[in-house]
């Protein structure tokens, strides 16, 4: 693949925000978490996504995390700022707060809650990509935003020169494929249980949580279908899994993306802002054994 394929990398983790005891943004445990998971075989990070609590860190705190993050791994993975909001004014503010703060791209979700008509979800995008200046992945993901992107909606965001791709986790396989067929756009699967689907039906990433923990067999997972070996990518995704029923089956993902890194002696607090708890202590032990029995924590 390359840069112009794979626009903004092939293994980003949708990356969570560090917090100390008390709530505060932990920026030093940001940049340690960053480290790992480009040490650990990711080329992308997304920062401030679902998965880094977006909904309840503020505007200030969300360019903390760019730059911060930036600075630690900039050079040698795309960072990508989530600026996606239900509020179109806001969403711009924060794509250009994101460009300021040096940011390779940004992630629009389709606005939610208010269930806007495709026109308006085309003009949202349009207005949040030209503020910021930067590529644009819109992310598709209607289970919590209400609405899914039409087909016209993507082929006409597809036309944008600054609209690169898509993150789909709707996870309807052969409307996504339409899309590739007719545009110029970069899927990336943002379902992990659908990853090697997406990547076989022509993803050239994913966008994943589980990489928490898995960014080096994601890497040779994409690797192995690039060589056109299905069997092994075949064998790396039936070996993780477990680990995908444990990180985003059992509860919500950032939460036991927190309490895979703790395992892993990343993070030190698996702090949680509400209404968001962290993992008990029942659940963290069936997360250790998924991770022991996938070899990726030691006993």
């Amino acid at each position: 693949m390359t840069a112009t394929t794979a626009p903004l990398g092939r293994v980003l983790t949708a990356m969570v925000t560090p917090f100390t005891p008390d709530g505060a943004l932990d920026l030093e445990a940001a940049a340690r978490v960053a480290t790992h998971l480009v040490d650990a075989g990711n080329d992308g990070l997304v920062v401030s996504g679902t998965t880094g609590e977006s909904p309840t860190t503020t505007d200030a705190e969300k360019e903390q995390l760019v730059r911060v993050v930036l600075d630690a791994v900039g050079s040698r993975a795309t960072v990508v700022a989530g600026v996606g909001t239900s509020d179109t004014a806001h969403s711009v503010q924060l794509a250009r707060d994101a460009a300021k703060a040096g940011a390779h791209g940004t992630l629009v979700v389709t606005p939610y809650y208010s269930k806007p008509p495709q026109a308006g979800i085309v003009s949202h995008m349009v207005q949040v990509a030209e503020a910021g200046g930067l590529p644009v992945l819109v992310y598709d993901i209607p289970g919590r935003t209400g609405v899914k992107l039409s087909h016209q909606t993507l082929v006409a965001l597809g036309a944008h020169e600054l609209v690169v791709g898509v993150k789909d986790a709707a996870g309807d396989l052969v409307a996504g494929s339409r899309v590739m067929a007719e545009t110029d756009l970069a899927y990336y699967s943002g379902d992990d249980a659908a990853n090697l689907a997406w990547l076989a039906h022509g993803a050239v990433g994913v966008v994943s949580v589980v990489a928490h923990v898995a960014g080096r067999d994601y890497a040779a997972m994409i690797a192995a279908l690039d060589r056109g070996d299905l069997a092994e990518a075949r064998r790396i995704n039936t070996s993780l899994l477990p680990v995908v029923e444990a990180v985003m089956n059992r509860t919500q993902g950032a939460i036991t993306a927190k309490a895979s890194l703790q395992l892993l002696g990343v993070l030190e607090h698996r702090t949680m802002r509400s209404p968001l708890l962290e993992l008990d202590d029942a659940d963290l032990a069936l997360l250790r054994d998924a991770l022991v029995a996938a070899g990726l924590l030691g006993h």
